[in-house]
């Protein structure tokens, strides 16, 4: 953000830049190849390609590498309001599994927030098929923002109109 691009005030414009913040930085999802494929207050998308090197010795997709695609969902939803907010607990039931090839997509729900806590529901599914994992995350605010000094622009912003 330069110092002549105003900040966005548009919650889905804010969702977006925040995102591209994030992802800028976030070398692990990066790395798996995953890919944000939707992004909107409260809410993400994101997707992984199974490789022959995330299956385990029976021939399906490791469970972590699968509760990592959910937490990484949760992660861009709940970081969508452009707050510094991390997991304070989760949980992941394994319905189905992903095999090698398999495009699996991890989508992210905001079902509640309420002052420094949210939680935020994933649903992992074959891309066009089969639900293989349910997650619900809670999130915890901590100080400060994904794209620094953006409220307090906005709050300058606004005191000069």
């Amino acid at each position: 953000m330069s110092a002549h691009t105003p900040p966005p005030t548009d919650p889905q414009a804010l969702a977006e830049a925040a995102a591209a913040a994030m992802w800028a930085r976030d070398h692990a999802c990066q790395a798996l190849g995953m890919r944000l494929e939707a992004i909107g207050p409260g809410r993400a998308v994101m997707s992984m390609t199974v490789r022959p090197d995330m299956v385990n010795g029976h021939a399906m997709c490791h469970g972590g590498l699968i509760f990592t695609l959910a937490d990484s969902a949760f992660a861009y939803a709940c970081n969508s309001h452009n707050h510094n907010t991390v997991a304070s607990a989760c949980h992941i039931d394994f319905l189905a599994p992903a095999r090698a090839g398999d495009v699996l997509e991890a989508e992210a729900v905001e079902r509640s927030l309420s002052g420094r806590t949210g939680v935020y529901d994933i649903t992992v599914r074959v891309r066009g098929g089969r639900t293989v994992a349910l997650f619900r995350g809670k999130s915890y605010r901590l100080s400060g923002e994904v794209i620094a000094g953006l409220e307090q622009a906005a709050a300058a912003r606004g005191a000069a109109t």
